[in-house]
């Protein structure tokens, strides 16, 4: 599995109640998408930039989201050059499905 962060830069700060507004207009965008199986919207440097965490069932399945049709999304939704990170992700402690996967 892999995990990846994403993080853009924001033109302002933006408050919590701002960013949730944004991030339920693009959630429906992840539902269901081959191979993600989490996201997490997060804020950064007190919403001065904003991302995700995903994981991932492979690298390959992540790359194949964070097209250049996919950067220029960001940069139109959010006004910056997106970073990506990628964490390569051998064991989860899920303490929902109580389990420890590997």
């Amino acid at each position: 599995m892999i995990t990846s962060i994403t993080k853009f830069k924001l033109p302002s700060p933006i408050s919590q109640a701002e960013a949730k507004d944004i991030f339920l207009s693009t959630a429906p965008n992840y539902k269901k998408l081959s191979g993600l199986i989490r996201k997490c919207y997060v804020i950064f440097d007190e919403g001065h930039s904003v991302g995700g965490i995903y994981l991932w069932e492979s690298r390959e399945d992540a790359e194949a989201v964070y097209t250049e049709s996919w950067k220029e999304f960001v940069r139109e939704k959010y006004g910056s050059e997106p970073e990506i990170t990628y964490l390569e992700t051998p064991v989860i402690v899920d303490n929902i499905l109580n389990e420890i996967i590997s």
